[in-house]
């Protein structure tokens, strides 16, 4: 795609800290991978016109790795709650931090996915139904008109990088292909934490160009590819 395109470069915030009594906080392994991918695109001369966060203190810690404008927060790139999630669509005890977050034993990165997918699919098939706080149909909607705004206001030539989430960036992604809901969790599952999802926008519309790129973290050291 030529740069004369206007681009949107979504970013995952960097690993924050599974496990602990708040999750919302970059671990220092995501302070690293916040620095490196924020270089990476530097390198790659990506200069942000725009810089755009959710307003999760891991997005907005994760956004400060960026030179450039002043970071715009809109809730919108948030992340849904998992808890909630949990909470209302699994029996499980089992919870991403705080004092619920495990039944006794070490949580697990692939112990907390194999409890999360099927609460996720749940909450997907209940639809507007779901008790949650947040339904499957406002969450999508959310990052949708998100990414149609943002993409509306920038001119040939410009770049918008938006710091988000990782279940945020899926739902967007699988918007733009046109995916069924119900592959939102493996897409969600595969996010690496600073990975690059790129969009151009074009005469044609929006589109997927790259999703989930990871490279300039592979290439430092792969114990920096992290999925949670």
């Amino acid at each position: 795609m030529p740069r004369t395109l206007p681009t949107i470069l979504l970013i995952r915030h960097g690993q924050a800290s599974f496990g602990a009594e708040d999750y919302d906080v970059l671990s220092p392994t995501g302070a690293r991978q916040a620095e490196l991918v924020a270089a990476a695109l530097a390198r790659r001369g990506y200069a942000p016109s725009r810089l755009v966060s959710g307003s999760l203190q891991r997005q907005v810690e994760t956004a400060a790795a960026f030179d450039g404008p002043a970071p715009e927060l809109d809730p919108r790139w948030d992340e849904y709650d998992p808890n909630d999630v949990l909470a209302h669509h699994s029996d499980s005890p089992t919870r991403l931090d705080g004092p619920d977050a495990g039944s006794g034993e070490p949580l697990t990165s692939k112990g907390f996915q194999a409890v999360l997918d099927p609460a996720l699919a749940a909450w997907i098939e209940m639809a507007e139904a779901s008790p949650a706080r947040q339904s499957w149909p406002q969450f999508s909607a959310a990052g949708s008109a998100a990414l149609t705004e943002l993409a509306a206001d920038l001119g040939r030539g410009e770049t918008a990088v938006v710091v988000s989430s990782g279940g945020t960036i899926a739902a967007v992604a699988g918007g733009l292909l046109g995916a069924p809901a119900l592959v939102f969790p493996a897409l969600n599952r595969v996010m690496v934490n600073a990975s690059v999802t790129k969009i151009a926008i074009g005469a044609a519309g929006t589109h997927l160009v790259d999703f989930n790129d990871h490279s300039h973290l592979e290439e430092i050291d792969r114990a920096l590819v992290t999925y949670r």
